[in-house]
């Protein structure tokens, strides 16, 4: 299959997985992840109507987003990747959604950015549902308490949260606990599942799923 052929399959298994959940299709987004690809190789998903797309690193980003946004309107870019406070003034010029606050650091970094350049990003909290040691995200424990900062304290709004299960474990779990976190912060969103857990994360209430290898092919 070519790269047009991998996303209608894609969005066809997102269809169906919503469905079987009993949820509509049109509820769950998908992040088509870019990163590492080049211009050339994400053309043609945005020439197949794919609009919204993750990145990992912001220098990256840099080089190759300002161009093709240039030549095709709409385009929504998420940063999907651990953002470095001194990358926060590129990351909100660049970025439209920011998933991976998991720190007052960077929260405040952020915060204080957008005021500055008069942005308004959309935010999601990154949890380490695993409390895996070499990961970002924030711990499940923490997360009720880091939300109402970043609301109270610094006047973000946090649209959601995010997380990244353990590559060797079920992520179920993972999935309904991120899920239980944002019914106790009065969130409706939940960034989870990627190319080999797309489809439970659907059915555990994801609203976007962040899709990389099972469009672009393996880097």
């Amino acid at each position: 299959m070519d790269l047009q052929d991998r996303l209608e399959d894609v969005r066809s298994r997102m269809g169906k997985a919503a469905s079987e959940a009993g949820r509509k299709p049109e509820a769950v987004t998908l992040v088509a992840v870019s990163k590492t690809f080049d211009a050339e190789a994400i053309r043609p998903a945005i020439a197949a109507g794919q609009r919204v797309f993750g990145e990992n690193r912001v220098q990256e980003a840099q080089g190759k987003w300002p161009e093709l946004r240039a030549e095709t309107a709409g385009i929504e870019l998420h940063l999907i990747g651990p953002l470095q406070s001194n990358k926060t003034a590129e990351a909100v010029a660049l970025f439209d959604v920011i998933e991976t606050v998991d720190r007052e650091k960077i929260a405040r970094a952020i915060a204080e950015e957008m005021k500055r350049q008069g942005r308004a990003l959309r935010l999601y909290v990154q949890v380490n549902t695993g409390l895996e040691p070499q990961k970002a995200g924030i711990a499940p424990d923490d997360t009720v308490a880091f939300v109402a900062f970043c609301r109270e304290e610094l006047g973000l709004t946090v649209e959601g949260l995010m997380c990244i299960p353990p590559a060797d474990e079920n992520p179920g779990p993972h999935f309904a606990l991120l899920a239980k976190l944002a019914g106790r912060c009065n969130l409706d969103k939940l960034s989870m599942g990627m190319s080999g857990d797309y489809e439970v994360a659907i059915g555990f209430g994801a609203t976007s799923v962040r899709v990389g290898s099972a469009i672009f092919g393996t880097r």
